[in-house]
């Protein structure tokens, strides 16, 4: 049935999620899901909208939210659109900013949703490749464009930019919007949101379903100047007009209140992250300096394809890329200690029989 496909369709190339795999005694390390579980605030009021008030339609504007990002970032609800999860709130960016007749500059390792977009959206991609060291080179941007987005951690390697760096970009890049893609700030960098009222050029989208671990929920923010939020609202309401229901928007705007627990779960994060970076090292691995909840790893003397499949019939899933430059590296979620301990001794055995 193909045949009745709108003619593009046929080149689209679709973004493959992480799998979720069915395993029973499942350690799952490869998603970048949060394994502490949502904010106890964020879940009752969440419960606390599960009544008759289902029947009717939830706020479109999703104030009660916005507010509580604004009280959150010190920043006006007028800078702030909210969106089902962001991987939604990047595609009416796409829909608003970057249909231009100059390319799109993204890094060639980086959030593999960026080029399904271009597809999608008939967004021409000019890939920027990572150095050396598989850090952005931000120098590498300040070029002929019609729209700039990275994420900040970069993912998959978690390698993370300074605001001094993204600030530079935005000084010799005015005409164009620069979208920083903050999925992973909250666990070691500083939010580009502080830049927002200097450059009005400036988009910074996150995401709930990190740091929040409300990955379940679906739900997407993006700050910015007034008139890049008007963009994005047209397009919702071109799209979408009720974008996130009832009980997403409840739990959002608690879990962004919460911050006592918000703080103590992305610290323990940080802390085990460092615990496996080093008993990594240890192994032997190569692991690239990481401010996610995720490290990116390679051992010299093993082939990364094989560790993952030797792991899984352990019941230890990560996740591996085919792409040449990282082929070798396997991303691996920081999970509680006990699983991380679970993976490392998965490793070290795996190792000594070699």
């Amino acid at each position: 049935m193909s045949k009745l496909w709108s003619p593009f369709v046929k080149q689209l190339v679709p973004y493959v999620a992480g799998e979720q795999p069915k395993m029973k005694r499942l350690v799952k390390l490869n998603t970048n899901e949060n394994p502490y579980g949502p904010s106890p605030k964020a879940l009752a009021a969440m419960q606390a909208q599960i009544n008759d008030d289902l029947r009717l339609y939830p706020d479109p504007s999703g104030e009660v939210l916005k507010q509580a990002i604004a009280d959150y970032y010190h920043i006006s609800p007028a800078q702030i659109f909210v969106g089902n999860g962001s991987d939604e709130v990047l595609a009416h960016a796409y829909h608003a900013f970057f249909q231009q007749d100059k390319p799109l500059l993204f890094p060639d390792i980086s959030y593999s949703f960026y080029p399904v977009y271009c597809g999608l959206y008939r967004v021409e991609p000019k890939p920027i490749a990572l150095d050396e060291q598989f850090q952005i080179n931000l120098a590498d941007y300040q070029q002929d464009n019609g729209g700039i987005i990275f994420p900040n951690p970069n993912a998959p390697t978690g390698c993370l930019l300074g605001l001094a760096e993204i600030e530079a970009l935005l000084q010799n890049n005015t005409e164009t919007v620069v979208l920083v893609d903050e999925a992973y700030i909250d666990f070691g960098g500083q939010s580009a949101v502080s830049l927002v009222d200097k450059y009005p050029n400036l988009l910074v989208t996150q995401t709930l379903s990190k740091s929040r671990a409300l990955a379940g929920m679906r739900v997407g923010l993006a700050i910015g100047h007034p008139q890049l939020i008007e963009g994005l609202e047209r397009i919702k309401d071109s799209f979408n007009s009720y974008p996130l229901d009832r009980v997403a928007l409840a739990g959002a705007a608690a879990a962004f209140a919460d911050r006592e627990y918000f703080e103590q779960s992305c610290a323990k994060i940080i802390t085990s992250r460092e615990q496996l970076s080093e008993q990594l090292t240890s192994l032997g691995f190569k692991v690239l300096p990481s401010a996610a909840n995720f490290v990116f790893a390679r051992h010299p003397q093993q082939d990364a394809a094989q560790l993952s499949i030797q792991l899984r019939e352990q019941g230890i899933i990560v996740r591996h890329f085919t792409q040449p430059r990282i082929a070798q590296f396997l991303r691996i979620t920081v999970g509680t200690d006990e699983q991380n301990t679970a993976l490392v001794e998965a490793l070290a055995e795996l190792l000594n029989k070699q």
